[in-house]
């Protein structure tokens, strides 16, 4: 009885989340944010990543057009470290690393959103997503590129921005998927994404819609409320091992999603999204699958969020609205508002 208190096993970190479905009847006196609709102007002055605008650190930007990447002008990795480690048995292991925190903004446009730009404008991001992991792999062992719309999920600036960090390690998140997809291609002989997707294609529980390339689904294990994860529907384990077709087609998925966001409560989404492609080392197997998450925080309205605490942050991930409810809300959005 799912809809009764119950666990189930994410099997892409090997952990476990707890749905409470029940939860959602209880009254609300917690936080509540605090929603303004301010249309945003085209070109903001203020923005420093508005075109021709001075940044922090003096440097101007070019008057660019379309798509415009440049390093973080604080970033989080640097290419030059100092080799050294501390390689003992104890309990305070440490390592130096070396990367690159890239910022990709998707338009020069201050006032759009990643899923509010023409269709050849995103294939323009998809392309610079593929262009700058190609030049990347070629230093560093991951890329991992996200985007985190809103402040509500940490955004510092309105403008459509993502950003590109890379490194010469293998982050935890991604170690984790590792193994597992690993463990499971020993086993099974299987992709186990691949498996994963033919399940959900066929039950279409959880799907939200497909084209020929994609499909877009609540996953099983979700955590966050509307969370949803993007799949091809053929073993890749890169973005720089996508078609032309592929691409193309990964546009209309990304529109679609990013505007049925935007319709469940009438507000601009808040999400943290990122996509997870093959470590550098592992390109030659057959287990790993591209795929991008998005986790929205927002639960109940435009002004209440899940918030990651109590139980949550000292125990295991729990989820208030079973993934089959998430995606049944979402599917009646598309088709009574119209998602694109």
């Amino acid at each position: 009885m799912l809809d009764q208190p119950h666990r189930r096993l994410n099997p892409l970190t090997g952990e476990w989340v707890l749905v409470c479905a029940h939860r959602t009847d209880r009254p609300w006196l917690g936080a509540e944010e605090d929603v303004v609709q301010v249309q945003k102007p085209e070109f903001d002055p203020d923005c420093y990543l508005c075109p021709g605008v001075e940044r922090a650190n003096g440097q101007r930007n070019p008057e660019y057009t379309g798509i415009y990447t440049f390093t973080n002008d604080f970033p989080a990795l640097i290419p030059h470290t100092v080799s050294e480690s501390e390689n003992t048995q104890d309990l305070r292991r440490w390592e130096t690393t070396r990367g690159t925190s890239k910022v990709l903004c998707y338009s020069s446009r201050h006032d759009l959103s990643l899923g509010e730009l023409s269709n050849n404008d995103l294939l323009a991001v998809v392309k610079a997503w593929i262009d700058e992991s190609r030049a990347l792999f070629e230093d560093y062992d991951y890329v991992q590129i996200f985007e985190n719309r809103g402040s509500q999920m940490g955004a510092s600036n309105p403008h459509p921005h993502g950003q590109i960090w890379a490194g010469d390690f293998i982050p935890t998140e991604i170690m984790k998927e590792q193994r597992t997809q690993k463990e499971y291609w020993e086993l099974r002989h299987q992709n186990m994404l691949m498996e994963y997707l033919k399940l959900e294609l066929h039950s279409e529980e959880r799907v939200l819609f497909q084209n020929q390339n994609w499909a877009v689904l609540v996953p099983f294990w979700a955590t966050w409320p509307f969370e949803t994860i993007v799949l091809p529907k053929v073993e890749v384990s890169t973005l720089m091992d996508l078609s032309s077709e592929q691409q193309k087609e990964l546009v209309e998925a990304l529109k679609k999603l990013i505007s049925m966001y935007d319709l469940i409560f009438n507000t601009p989404f808040p999400y943290s999204m990122g996509w997870h492609q093959a470590p550098r080392s592992i390109w030659e197997t057959k287990y790993w699958t591209l795929h991008a998450h998005f986790y929205p925080p927002l639960l109940r309205s435009a002004a209440i969020r899940k918030f990651m605490v109590g139980y949550e942050l000292m125990a295991e991930a729990q989820r208030d609205i079973t993934p089959e409810v998430a995606a049944a809300t979402m599917r009646k959005i598309m088709i009574n508002k119209g998602a694109v």
